[in-house]
């Protein structure tokens, strides 16, 4: 590492004392473009089946429309430090979210399953760096006593935007066609790009020419495009059965170890793996990545637990599970304001026992619970989700030097990601494997030639043995998923309380560091 670059962390960042002419505005535009990227992660799903039957394509092909997103924002998201580096912070949000607007016209214009691919590939590599830019961005420009409102606002559109992407999109897609979940990006990201661009305009920036760590990059790229497919693949192709799978564990286990190993030891490495030298980082990260892990699997059981068990609708589905944004969007000013009042670890604390609290009541549930008690439990839990995202985000930036935020958000954020996802696999199959074991207990004990058992088949059928036979395994198979169900909410709820012990590794102060550079270049 050059002695220009070693000696950096000392000085204070060059932009710590610019304000924006229009801070709000600054802020609608950086929130806006957030909001657009983290709703794409989810505004398609529901979509799927129109669009493969649009493109010709089949189920399995359309997943890639999922999967291709995933793994490129998976690859990007850990190379923002080095993009900031090179770019800087303003030009690297402006053309990052521009050629975000790009990519997604292309995707509603594409005439083909594979030209859509193509293009959800590269509309999730430029967005790997929007939203840590953001984190970034939002930081620099506020004064150090309404930081935490700026960073409860990132928190917010973390929660609101994936809530509010299945919903959008069914709309979108039932009232229009599918090619709107994507043209409405348009006019918001070039709102967005033009806001921000024109408000930052001669904002100072801290710039480098980083050599580019190939051995990094092509270890990144293999490691964790090969560990994304193989976690969006694995319940297709039956885990450690497939000999896909089986190749892909392989190129990614080989290539993230020489990864890390290469990211430790080089002098000036692609992806900064030294930040987590830093104890509240460390602590920071850690707690974010099984929270929002075990938060995920909330968000990705419940909705499929609606429909599959309980038979509701997709919409239904997405206005039953919506009240868990309710809260975050009133409370969460209301955090961002006060919560430098408290120590960040109580309310974290609070919010994990808040969210352990749902989890235990959802392993209660059975096949007769109601629409009612389902919305009230997910609207308890935003109050755990409000007093989440804002002070863990707070306190894994706390001990970052000014220059290694971009960087720190885009590390925290990729692992954040990463965890989402392995969340996602782990848990859908959890659930298929229990409701599998839970089916086997039930029927052991049935048999055909057990005139209590063709009694019942005789009765649940009216007289029809046939429909009485299927009718059981219904019920069977219904009651067998419940149970399976109940046992994963009964994990989670084990899952938050430990991670309460996480938070607890971190010591204050938790403000920024860049908060002092900034009141300091203020001042002169």
């Amino acid at each position: 590492m050059s002695a220009t670059t070693a000696a950096a962390p000392a000085a204070p960042a060059p932009q710590a004392g610019f304000r924006p002419a229009n801070i709000p505005l600054t802020t609608l535009g950086l929130a806006l473009a957030s909001f657009m990227q983290v709703l794409d992660l989810t505004i398609a799903n529901v979509s799927l089946p129109t669009i493969s039957g649009n493109l010709g394509g089949s189920a399995n092909q359309a997943t890639w429309v999922i999967t291709s997103f995933a793994v490129s924002n998976a690859i990007a998201l850990p190379l923002t430090g080095w993009l900031t580096r090179h770019f800087g912070e303003r030009k690297l949000f402006v053309w990052a979210t521009f050629l975000f607007v790009i990519a997604s016209l292309l995707c509603g214009l594409a005439s083909s399953m594979g030209l859509l691919v193509a293009a959800r590939a590269l509309q999730g590599f430029v967005a790997g760096p929007m939203y840590p830019i953001t984190q970034a961005l939002l930081i620099s420009i506020y004064p150090a006593h309404k930081r935490g409102q700026a960073i409860a606002l990132l928190a917010m559109v973390t929660v609101v935007a994936p809530i509010a992407g299945p919903i959008l999109g069914g709309w979108i897609t039932d009232n229009y066609s599918w090619e709107w979940i994507f043209f409405i990006n348009v006019p918001i990201g070039l709102f967005a790009s033009f806001v921000v661009g024109s408000q930052l305009r001669g904002r100072p920036e801290r710039l480098e020419k980083p050599k580019m760590d190939y051995v990094g990059l092509i270890t990144l790229v293999i490691g964790v495009g090969a560990l994304q497919i193989l976690l969006d693949l694995g319940n297709d192709e039956d885990w450690f059965r497939s000999e896909l799978i089986v190749w892909l564990a392989i190129a990614s286990a080989i290539s993230l170890v020489v990864f890390v190993i290469w990211e430790l030891t080089d002098r000036d490495p692609i992806v900064n793996l030294r930040l987590f030298r830093h104890r509240n980082f460390s602590a920071g990260t850690a707690a974010m990545v099984v929270a929002y892990a075990a938060f995920f699997s909330v968000g990705i059981l419940v909705p499929l637990w609606l429909q599959r068990n309980l038979g509701f609708t997709p919409i239904w589905a997405g206005f039953a599970t919506a009240p868990i944004g309710i809260l975050p969007v009133i409370l969460t000013p209301f955090v961002g304001k006060y919560a430098h009042k408290f120590d960040l670890r109580w309310l974290a604390t609070i919010a994990f026992i808040a969210m352990s609290m749902t989890s235990f009541a959802r392993s209660g549930f059975n096949l007769d619970v109601d629409f009612r008690h389902i919305a009230m439990v997910q609207l308890f839990q935003g109050f755990g989700v409000a007093l989440f995202f804002m002070p863990v985000l707070q306190i894994l930036l706390s001990d970052l030097q000014p220059h290694e935020i971009a960087a720190g958000s885009g590390l925290a954020t990729f692992m954040r990601t990463l965890g989402g996802s392995f969340a996602a696999s782990l848990t859908t199959y959890a659930w298929t494997e229990r409701g599998a074991v839970h089916h086997a207990h039930i029927t052991e004990k049935l048999s055909a030639y057990d005139p209590a058992t063709t009694g019942m088949i005789a009765r649940v059928g009216g007289g029809d043995l046939q429909r009485g036979a299927a009718m059981l395994e219904r019920m069977i198979s219904n009651q067998a998923a419940q149970i399976g169900f109940n046992e994963i909410f009964h994990l989670l709820g084990i899952i938050f309380l430990v991670v309460i012990a996480f938070v607890w590794f971190a010591k204050p102060p938790f403000t920024p560091k860049i908060a002092g550079a900034a009141e300091t270049a203020g001042g002169h």
